[in-house]
């Protein structure tokens, strides 16, 4: 996922995407999300996915 140089996506629907393939919560769900806790479930979908750090 390409991200400008502070660590956020360079779009929310990116991270929006990462979570809801991992815990398949809905976007109506996801667009109540503060971007601090956008950012916060998106790691923890990543350490999920056991992806490694890009």
């Amino acid at each position: 996922m390409k991200q400008c140089s502070n660590g956020i996506p360079d779009r929310v629907e990116n991270a929006q995407a990462d979570i809801a393939t991992i815990f398949h919560w809905s976007l109506d769900a996801l667009d109540k999300l503060t971007i601090s806790e956008l950012m916060h479930w998106r790691e923890q979908a990543r350490i999920r996915s056991g992806a490694e750090d890009e």
